[in-house]
């Protein structure tokens, strides 16, 4: 199953091989697993709700009555 998928390393992760995660697309779901533990667990989001995440929102003005 996940032994067929193709993972690439997150742009963000450090070039010194540290603090890196991997990604991949499988199902119209974002797989996400630490690269330094491969045969670890692995998070399983659905692709909307990592485009959500990714989407940026608008702001939000916060009034300095708030409590």
């Amino acid at each position: 199953m996940l032994e067929d998928t193709r993972w690439r390393k997150s742009s963000y992760s450090g070039g010194e091989g540290t603090n890196c995660v991997e990604l991949a697309w499988s199902n119209a779901r974002l797989l996400v697993r630490d690269s330094k533990n491969t045969a670890g667990p692995t998070l399983n989001f659905p692709a909307i709700a990592w485009i959500r995440f990714l989407t940026p929102r608008p702001r939000r003005e916060v009034s300095s009555n708030s409590a």
